[in-house]
């Protein structure tokens, strides 16, 4: 990794003012005055107006007139319920005991800091997840994640204790690929035990939704990661409600580490979804980091999604990534992706397929396949 000077308030300025335009009022050739459209007076007519010239409300009609041979929507479920199978096999009875378990350790880790209400008591979960991918540029990864949380209701019910790999948490609880802000494996090995080590040391003490008077929903975190890295982190995330089924959701991080210094993200989705329906969105993510060569990095998904059955995501689309280095704002890789995610067998345990075509400029690559696959386990 490479050390970069101090950042300019210009720059700084890019990642956390982002402007979006969508206003496009379409003229007609002949440019007689009788042919422009007329300027809306009331209210209903400015509503009407806005809906028929605004591209962001054309996109939904262009998208709904394109034929499809994809099935309907469902939420019917493919998998039995765990209460129907916790007993069923050796491997069922395993994940119980893992899941009992971790809740007996955090009502454990709960009555150290008082009594405990036997109605209200502390629960946990966690998440295992394997991450494989392979490009022939950099063949074959595995890389394993664990995530989880302990809720302890002793301490005014909003201070948790969470603990793995802590990028999970910067990516949106919808994120459509599978990602990982970590570095990759050394070149010579295809599972970095060492970087899979410090990726999943952190230790942190969450309190959540500190102020009622803010209108944002809040977490701020104080723990350790990597082994020696004590960090503190505030995360803001707020959504609204649009028109014509648009909504808007928004999340800023802030982490600041003793090692790895200043760390800024910015998670910003538009999404327009209707009940029944398969949903358009678009998520971008702009990221400032000291420990990273380029002052501002982006990364933009702009899909469509599917669900067939009961936890089932179909997605395909065009992702977009770039740069800002220097006052140089380069695209630097694009191309279409596909994936799909349902659980497989159990309601605990999923799969999750990511299929690409990308560049990448810097490394001098021209367009070519990478596959990911995630196979996730729920306790």
């Amino acid at each position: 990794m490479y050390k970069k000077d101090t950042l300019s308030a210009t720059r700084l300025g890019l990642l956390i003012m982002l402007g979006m335009v969508s206003m496009t009022v379409l003229a007609e050739k002949d440019h007689s005055a009788s042919e422009y459209p007329v300027l809306p007076q009331t209210v209903e007519q400015i509503s009407e107006f806005t809906q028929k010239y605004n591209l962001l409300y054309q996109i939904p009609r262009w998208i709904d007139s394109t034929p499809t041979f994809l099935p309907e929507q469902s939420d019917s479920p493919i998998v039995p319920p765990v209460s129907v199978t916790e007993n069923s096999t050796w491997i069922d009875q395993k994940q119980l005991g893992i899941r009992n378990w971790a809740d007996r350790t955090a009502v454990r880790i709960d009555n150290w800091f008082g009594e405990t209400n036997p109605e209200k008591p502390a629960t946990a979960s966690l998440r295992v997840l394997v991450d494989n991918s392979w490009n022939e540029y950099d063949g074959y990864e595995i890389k394993p994640r664990i995530r989880g949380r302990i809720k302890l209701p002793t301490l005014e019910k909003k201070l948790s204790l969470v603990f793995g790999d802590d990028s999970l948490d910067n990516e949106l609880n919808t994120n459509v690929a599978i990602t990982n802000e970590n570095p990759v494996n050394s070149p010579d090995k295809k599972l970095d035990t060492k970087r899979t080590r410090d990726s999943n040391s952190s230790l942190a003490l969450r309190w959540s939704q500190f102020s009622e008077k803010i209108p944002f929903k809040t977490d701020a975190d104080l723990g350790v990661r990597s082994g020696d890295d004590i960090y503190v982190r505030l995360k803001a995330s707020r959504e609204w409600q649009l028109d014509n089924d648009f909504k808007f959701y928004a999340e800023q991080i802030y982490r600041y580490g003793i090692d790895s210094e200043n760390y800024l993200r910015t998670n910003l989705e538009l999404t327009h979804t209707r009940p029944n329906q398969a949903f358009f969105s678009n998520q971008l993510n702009l990221t400032y980091a000291d420990t990273q060569y380029d002052d501002l990095t982006w990364d933009n998904f702009t899909f469509r999604q599917h669900q067939f059955f009961q936890n089932n995501k179909f997605n395909y689309g065009i992702y977009t990534g770039g740069f800002y280095t220097d006052e140089n704002l380069r695209l630097n890789s694009w191309g279409p992706f596909v994936s799909w995610r349902q659980p497989f067998l159990r309601e605990w345990f999923y799969v999750q397929g990511d299929l690409n075509y990308l560049n990448d400029h810097r490394a001098d690559r021209n367009h070519f396949v990478g596959a990911s696959i995630r196979l996730e386990t729920l306790f």
